[in-house]
């Protein structure tokens, strides 16, 4: 326990105080001393002064004594006023001077004796004198003549004691300086010495611990002398140095922790960055559960592993993969219902299992683990979101308990596979998706051409063979003729559609795409083209370009077919609201109210465009009136389904 805070500050203030207050007494005493000599002086000035005034006095009655002047009186008179007081202030003192009384009994009785023989005797005298008559003033003036020296004896007897007395105060204060001199040194001597016992020699300790401390002499202890703030200050020094020393002695063992804790952290995380890169493989289902298993099994030492996924609509768990189990354990354990083993317990609960088989727990019906031998079985989810996907499973020969760092783990590894099985879900339906759209448009493509063509000629073969079967030679003919222009017709149809569907592989970009699809169309139908681009934009989708380059086709596959035009111009303007395209032609054009109403290929061409530019966000409109051609209308916005590239 530490000492009572402010111990030692109150010896040294104390000690300060005391040595204050002698000092300060010593030179008071001085001063008052000093003070008292000088009214001393004063006096001894005042009534050696009063002896020379005793004979002035005689001195003016003797020439006033034969005078009547006023004048004359007067000065004697005032000389009697100076002497009385004069006189007053050597018995009461003056303050202001200073000038003070004598202190010592003979020189007090010797001023009393004076004041009493002046009172008595000398200032009755003077005073009669002053009232008495010229004739009468000799006598008076002999009488006074004759008391004149034995008061002056006394008035000296008096200056001679009070000198002895201001020596004998001199004397004193002699006395006291010295005395002052020696407290002084003898005083500062014992506050050092006090000072350096009680502060600077303890400091000095303190300061020379904390050196050897500084040279990692962590065995340092201070002696604990005194029950005050530098012994607690001590005390304190020795349990910092305790608990360093302590510290100093777990502190490899404390880095070994850290550093243990450390590498199993990096190792973690590494077993995480492995199975997440392995996750982004672009391989199939299977694989990518394998790739998963073998990783894990190996990174945690597992002997065993499987991983069984969750068909919803069966209520059952599927084994997809697994490594190092028996074919009786597969046997048993291909197909679960949730709920038949602790698998299916975790898959419904969605909480992690790690048990050692020799105490199973008790959902654990089928056993499988332990008729394979296995010490520690584990069963983690594998979900994504809130949807449980799966389960995968580690087994262990010896007994394997996971730390909860592990556990931790080994969650998130199973939320990262069921990460990468959903996105592989994801992108099966999406090919899928896009396998059903191309049959979908191939169909629509097939309908809308070979179909419809072969319909055509099949009502052609019908008419030629009743034509040969009645033998008529110029009816046949003209049938044959059409015949081959539909054959002929035909054929430029699969044509196309095979350019229509390799367009996407061959062109780099819509401006290249739609060039080289005027070219070909300029050489197959001999109509002159023109392309024309009108501003600056990013690029678009890939997807959405080839729909608008499958809408720009079947415009100009209606143009060959219906418009007899001899001018063909796409005009691509861009901006930032986006992309429109405009298809014109100066053919024949078509009534669009009227139009539509007829089940024609055109008209089946034209839906088919408004349903492509529907798939990408995009309106298609068909402007024609008879007789002045027909423009299609593609607009593209830029935040439409698709959107831009760099959207």
């Amino acid at each position: 326990m530490l000492a009572t805070p402010g111990k030692l500050s109150r010896k040294i203030v104390g000690t300060l105080i005391v040595f204050l207050l002698v000092l300060t007494g010593s030179i008071s005493l001085t001063l008052l001393i000093s003070w008292q000599l000088e009214g001393v002086a004063a006096a001894i000035n005042d009534a050696g002064s009063q002896r020379m005034r005793t004979y002035h006095l005689a001195l003016l009655m003797t020439r006033t004594a034969t005078s009547a002047e006023p004048a004359a009186l007067e000065l004697v008179a005032g000389e009697t006023r100076v002497f009385d007081q004069v006189l007053l202030h050597l018995e009461r003192g003056d303050p202001v001077r200073p000038l003070a009384s004598p202190r010592d009994a003979e020189s007090r009785q010797l001023l009393l004796r004076v004041g009493q023989t002046w009172q008595q005797e000398l200032r009755p005298l003077v005073e009669a004198f002053l009232a008495a008559t010229p004739a009468e003033r000799p006598a008076i003036l002999a009488r006074f003549d004759a008391e004149l020296e034995s008061f002056v004896g006394n008035i000296n007897e008096l200056v001679m004691a009070m000198e002895r007395a201001y020596a004998e105060d001199t004397e004193l204060l002699r006395t006291v300086q010295g005395l002052l001199l020696m407290f002084a040194v003898i005083g500062t001597v014992l506050v050092i010495r006090f000072l350096i016992r009680l502060v600077i020699r303890p400091v000095n300790v303190l300061t020379a611990g904390m050196q050897r401390m500084t040279g990692n002499d962590l065995g340092v202890r201070l002696p604990e002398t005194s029950d005050d703030e530098l012994g607690g200050l001590a005390r304190g020094f020795n349990q910092m140095a305790g608990h360093l020393q302590s510290v100093y002695a777990t502190l490899e063992e404390r880095v070994d922790a850290k550093t243990r804790s450390l590498e199993q952290r990096n190792r973690e995380l590494g077993i995480l960055y492995e199975a997440t890169s392995l996750l982004t493989e672009p391989v199939q289902l299977e694989s990518l559960c394998q790739s998963f298993l073998d990783h894990i099994k190996s990174a945690l030492g597992a002997d065993a592993g499987a991983v069984r996924l969750y068909m919803p609509e069966s209520q059952k768990l599927y084994l997809v993969t697994h490594e190092g189990l028996s074919d009786a354990f597969l046997e048993r354990e291909n197909v679960l219902n949730c709920g038949e083993c602790l698998c299916g317990e975790v898959i419904q609960s969605g909480m992690p299992a790690v048990f050692d088989t020799v105490n199973p727990p008790r959902g654990m019906k089928l056993g499988s683990c332990i008729r394979e031998g296995f010490a520690t079985a584990t069963a983690f989810s594998i979900v994504h979101g809130k949807q449980r996907l799966g389960v995968y499973n580690l087994y262990f020969r010896e007994t394997h308990p996971l730390s909860a760092q592990e556990r931790h783990l080994l969650e998130t590894l199973g939320q990262h596979l069921g990460v990468a099985i959903e996105n592989q879900r994801l992108k099966s339906r999406e090919m899928e998706l896009a396998v059903s759209e191309e049959r979908n448009l191939l169909a629509q493509e097939l309908h809308d051409s070979i179909a419809q063509g072969l319909a055509f000629l099949n009502i052609q073969v019908q008419l030629l063979q009743d034509s040969l079967r009645k033998g008529r030679q110029e009816e046949a003919l003209q049938t044959a003729e059409q015949l081959r222009e539909g054959v002929q017709e035909s054929y430029d149809d699969v044509r196309e559609l095979l350019v229509h569907f390799r367009s996407r592989m061959l062109q780099a970009d819509l401006d290249s795409a739609i060039t080289s699809a005027l070219e070909k169309f300029e050489g197959q139908t001999g109509i002159a083209t023109r392309f024309d681009q009108i501003g600056h934009g990013a690029p678009l989708n890939p997807a959405d370009e080839i729909q608008i380059m499958h809408i720009i086709q079947e415009a100009l596959s209606n143009i060959r077919k219906h418009a007899r035009a001899s001018n063909v111009q796409v005009t691509l303007r861009r901006n930032t609201a986006g992309a429109d395209i405009e298809v014109r032609d100066d053919g024949i054009g078509f009534d669009t109210e009227n139009e539509p109403n007829v089940q024609s290929d055109r008209h089946v061409g034209l839906q088919i465009m408004r349903e492509r530019a529907h798939r990408v966000g995009a309106e298609c409109r068909i402007v024609s009136s008879i007789g002045e051609g027909s423009r299609v209308l593609l607009s593209l916005p830029k935040d439409s389904r698709g959107g831009l590239l760099n959207d």
